[in-house]
């Protein structure tokens, strides 16, 4: 039986560029797994092992690894800081138990770090903070500290200081402790020594310390009397008021260093082991049935218990593919055979491996609290539950967000078309936040992602990992229609064709519904005119209509359908005659119903030199973007505004120009918004074309 108790299962989050790689990099040459750091400039980061990450320096998936730190164990997953693939944070956050999430000394809390920090807020995820890049010109930790605290809302306690500024940083001081950790300038982790907090600090130290047991006192209400007393707490009591509102998520340890430099990434993996949770000191997962309503049952970390599962990760490599699970309870035995819920199959398990990044050891058992990989799983997809087939239950599964921008492709080389079918299939299991239809009028192939980045790393791995050149169409918007008036309407259905006929006749009122609220169906039909068993065939029709808007063929949202009245015949009148009557009053009412193209809103983050703003500001403007704020920072200003996606292609290269290459930018679906009618004939003309050259 392996003591939990040595466990910690932790993810490393943050904005793009914030140096979690590199830290990850710190992390496991301090804990003896590699010898030689790899740097992610060069392109030789151990988790960065896909090409595309090599070359672009940035994570685009999030890569597995297991190490030792004072005999306790870590399973740690580095996922992408970049709002396209967010989808790899969430689902790792969902697995994990705890988290380090890393800010940029300089860069401070950017706007991917608030996506990533809502994320594990909403997975309960218990985190340290690391400011990272102290070293760098611009650095401060206190302005990141109190960045934190405005823009997270998050109460940050802090654990270290800085010693020295930007090029003169050498090292931090523990507050708990009051020692220096000061490293020399070999550039060695291991090269440090640990001496008393430098003359000119101590006021500073003694000052942040009486803030740090202010803090963390009110844990324990013993300790907080003895403190009030004049009584100073001792360093275990400390700790463990420490952990403990780490756990509860009342406020986070927040540490310093500088990665690269690396200088004070110890310090943040004593932290992990002291203040994060293991496996059994979180909240466990909620089982649902197999229609997503919650039993109150739980599955307890306990490798006595059924066993457990969730698949958060698919990954196709030359082995075939990688099933990455959380084991919540239970054992696993290579060979075994688990039932999975969502499918209602058996699965058995060939192999069991543990990851390091692409690497692997073969292992014959896992157990609770274990994140391990599985090797010939057949029909698994992401957020899928393994469990024991005598004894079924499926966790809280993963929702995953909508695509927002899709392309067409075709194969360059007409052979390749099953190839191009097979290595798509590979990519939609891997990546959930990633979809292909075949639009069914031209046959072309269409894929859907989350944004141009995404779509763009997706056609390179089709042709380097999967040797498939393809032609890429212009990217398309993700429009939707919606209506603005109630309309009061009746639609009869009749067919006579010999033998019984059809018969089906309905009234029916459709009205605008709130913003996000779909479509929904309601009955006030009284006295029986039209019987309860055809309503749900009334209901079928409409909502297979949905997906085809009027204006432009686009899904049409957010609209309520009121069945008020109607008639049935007793021989001729169907299900199926009422499905047919409800799908041709949707074609007849909603051109009524003052349809409306909507667009998808972008919340978009630009950082930009002072010296540029004006012109990225005008730049936006002319995008029909609306400013929401303007935050000046030390080393340039941060513009945040809501801008539609069909005017922000090929923002990233407008951008470098105007700003010399020194801007950046993020952006994430925010809501949709009715078109301008300049731009909605524009791309009502723009389909209706289209549709005619394909008819040709």
């Amino acid at each position: 039986m392996k003591d939990l108790t040595l466990y910690r299962n932790i993810g490393i989050f943050a904005h793009v560029d914030a140096g979690k790689t590199t830290t990850t990099e710190r992390i496991l040459k301090l804990t003896g797994k590699i010898h030689k750091i790899g740097e992610v400039h060069d392109g030789a980061a151990t988790t960065d092992f896909m090409v595309q990450e090599q070359e672009r320096g940035i994570t685009i998936q999030s890569a597995a690894t297991t190490c030792f730190w004072k005999d306790h164990r870590f399973n740690i997953i580095d996922t992408p800081g970049h709002v396209d693939f967010t989808i790899e944070v969430y689902r790792s956050l969902k697995v994990l138990d705890g988290g380090v999430g890393v800010f940029c000394g300089s860069g401070g809390v950017e706007p991917q770090s608030e996506t990533n920090w809502r994320y594990a807020n909403d997975s309960k995820v218990a985190r340290v903070i690391y400011v990272n890049k102290l070293d760098r010109l611009g650095a401060d930790f206190f302005r990141v500290v109190k960045q934190i605290e405005e823009v997270l809302g998050a109460t940050p306690v802090v654990m270290t200081l800085p010693i020295g500024r930007e090029d003169q940083f050498v090292g931090v001081v523990d507050l708990l402790t009051r020692k220096a950790w000061i490293w020399d300038e070999s550039g060695d982790p291991l090269k440090y020594e640990i001496k008393d907090v430098p003359a000119d600090m101590e006021a500073d130290v003694e000052e942040w310390r009486a803030k740090l047991i202010d803090q963390v006192s009110d844990q324990e209400d013993d300790i907080m009397e003895k403190y009030l007393e004049g009584e100073e707490p001792t360093l275990e009591e400390l700790k463990h008021c420490l952990r403990k509102g780490t756990i509860k998520m009342d406020f986070f340890p927040t540490f310093c260093g500088s990665s690269f430099k690396n200088k004070g990434v110890q310090l943040v993996l004593d932290g992990v082991i002291d203040y994060l949770p293991n496996p059994m000191e979180v909240n466990p997962q909620p089982e649902v049935d197999l229609e997503g309503n919650p039993t109150g049952e739980h599955a307890i970390v306990d490798a006595d218990r059924p066993v457990r599962a969730l698949v958060f990760k698919i990954m196709d490599d030359r082995f075939g593919a990688l099933n990455f699970v959380r084991i919540y309870s239970g054992r696993l035995k290579k060979g075994d055979t688990l039932l999975n819920t969502f499918t209602g199959k058996t699965e058995r398990v060939g192999r069991m491996v543990e990851m390091h990044a692409d690497d692997r050891s073969e292992i014959e058992t896992a157990q609770a609290g274990d994140i391990v990989a599985l090797i010939g799983l057949k029909n698994v997809q992401t957020g899928h539950t393994l469990c024991d087939p005598d004894k079924p239950a499926t966790l809280e599964p993963m929702v995953f967000p909508d695509p927002v921008i899709s392309i067409a492709i075709s194969p360059k080389d007409k052979g390749s078309n099953e190839k191009m079918g097979v290595a798509l299939g590979k990519m939609i299991q891997e990546d959930p936040s990633f979809r292909v239809e075949t639009d069914e009028e031209s046959g072309e192939t269409i894929i859907k992602g989350m944004g141009e980045l995404h779509l763009d790393i997706k056609v390179d791995i089709l042709k380097r990992t999967h040797g498939v050149e393809v032609n890429v169409g212009k990217p398309q918007v993700a429009y939707r229609e919606t209506i603005t008036q109630r309309v009061e309407d009746s639609y009869t259905h009749k067919k006579q064709s010999g033998g019984s006929g059809q018969y089906a006749k309905i009234d029916y009122i459709i009205e605008p519904g709130e913003p996000g609220s779909g479509f929904v169906f309601e009955s006030s039909v009284t006295g029986g005119n039209v019987p309860r068993e055809f309503w749900p065939a009334v209901d079928k029709g409409f909502k297979a209509s949905v997906d085809r808007g009027v204006l432009a063929g686009f899904p049409c949202l957010d609209f309520k359908v009121n069945l008020t009245d109607g008639a049935f015949h007793a021989v001729d009148s169907s299900s199926i005659a009422f499905e047919i009557a409800a799908r041709a009053a949707y074609r007849q009412t909603i051109p009524k119903a003052g349809p409306q193209l909507l667009e998808p809103i972008m919340k978009v983050d630009v950082f930009t030199p002072d010296a540029h703003v004006g012109d990225v500001i005008g730049d936006l403007n002319r995008r029909r973007g609306m400013i929401k704020s303007q935050d000046a920072g030390v080393t340039g200003v941060r513009i945040k505004a809501d801008v539609p996606l069909s005017d922000m292609f090929g923002y990233i290269g407008d951008l470098r120009t105007m700003t010399s290459g020194r801007g950046q930018f993020s952006m994430e679906f925010s809501h949709y918004m009715p078109c301008p009618k300049n731009v909605a004939d524009e791309v009502i003309k723009e389909v209706n074309e289209r549709n005619k050259a394909k008819n040709k």
